[in-house]
């Protein structure tokens, strides 16, 4: 039994066969594989008797729901008003020009993916990156690039 079905069928036991079970499982889907697939949404909407269209519409609603292959640790940068006056642009800036990959992209590596989302929560504490669940506040160039040069090491 693949990954996705043993997730679907775990989901299923839990919240049932009901439509309540359908975000559930596309983030338990997404924190094993990083992303859905076509197949992944199919396996789904089959699993809860939902339209393929209606599964693939929250997926693609929904920012932390990846429809694309990401790289192992996804980099994402706060994009709101507070963010940017904080000095969001030169935490991009710096990240892309470290990693060697525009926003939207993965390194070759397939270690990193640089994204930005509308928002994270933490206005107060801006400019702001998550790298998949760990939240950095308060960035500055140079934190940013400690903080990917730790990822990296872990390799």
């Amino acid at each position: 039994m693949t990954d996705v079905k043993k997730i679907i069928n775990r989901t299923i036991r839990e919240y049932g066969k009901e439509r309540q079970a359908l975000m559930p499982m596309l983030q338990a889907i997404v924190q094993v594989k990083n992303h859905l697939d076509d197949g992944d949404m199919i396996a789904v909407a089959e699993a809860l008797n939902l339209s393929a269209a209606e599964v693939f519409g929250t997926a693609s609603f929904y920012t932390f729901l990846d429809t694309e292959p990401r790289g192992k640790y996804i980099i994402r940068v706060c994009k709101t008003i507070s963010c940017h006056m904080a000095g969001k642009d030169e935490i991009i800036k710096v990240l892309e020009k470290h990693l060697r990959i525009k926003v939207g992209q993965t390194t070759r590596d397939n270690m990193f993916s640089l994204l930005t989302v509308n928002c994270l929560g933490w206005c107060h504490k801006g400019p702001v990156m998550l790298v998949n669940d760990d939240v950095y506040p308060e960035l500055t160039p140079k934190s940013a690039i400690e903080i990917i040069e730790s990822y990296i090491s872990r390799k």
